[in-house]
């Protein structure tokens, strides 16, 4: 080959298209849960309702990333002075930190099975890795708005001091936290 060919070759696979898409968070079917101990005798459930952020997912490479923000101040206990005591700043502090966040840096897949996403969780202006497994995972065209649509149900655990998070960890409450997340996302155009 001349060198010209390698050179072209060699241009081409650098400008070689990417298959990745864009899926963008769908708020109304994307709901961050959580459980988390009280007293030792019970847990406490909660769950986030407003939520945004964008996965980028290339199947075909089984790669990809997100960036997912919740609004700290949109916690739920289904308990109104559950809800205000834990938006202050004994808990999330949500005047200070009106946002959580998770990035997710990297998917893994089995076959064409999306299983774990490594990413960094930010709360309380503190980042740690927190690894996100994927217990579903789906892909299909809405039979009503024709889009492309994925969800999932993923789960974690977490110890919530390690984020600063020490409420009542001195009256013998678990730092241990679960987390549940049911997300759906839509194609970007």
């Amino acid at each position: 080959m001349k060198l010209n060919q390698l050179i072209a070759i060699g241009l081409f696979a650098v400008a070689a298209p990417s298959f990745a898409q864009t899926y963008k968070i769908d708020p109304s079917h994307t709901y961050p849960s959580f459980e988390a101990d009280h007293k030792g005798i019970s847990f406490w459930r909660g769950k986030f309702t407003k939520t945004e952020g964008t996965i980028t997912l290339d199947r075909a490479a089984k790669t990809g990333t997100m960036s997912i923000t919740i609004d700290a101040n949109s916690i739920d206990f289904g308990h109104q002075k559950m809800n205000d005591h834990a938006k202050n700043k004994d808990m999330f502090n949500a005047p200070q930190f009106p946002t959580i966040t998770y990035v997710g840096k990297s998917m893994k897949f089995d076959g064409d099975r999306l299983v774990s996403v490594d990413g960094e969780l930010t709360l309380l202006g503190v980042t740690k890795p927190v690894a996100l497994t994927v217990n579903k995972f789906k892909c299909i065209q809405d039979a009503m708005t024709k889009a492309e649509i994925c969800g999932a149900d993923a789960s974690a655990e977490f110890k919530r001091s390690d984020f600063g998070m020490n409420f009542a960890l001195n009256w013998g409450f678990s730092p241990d936290v679960k987390l549940s997340i049911q997300v759906e996302a839509v194609k970007s155009n």
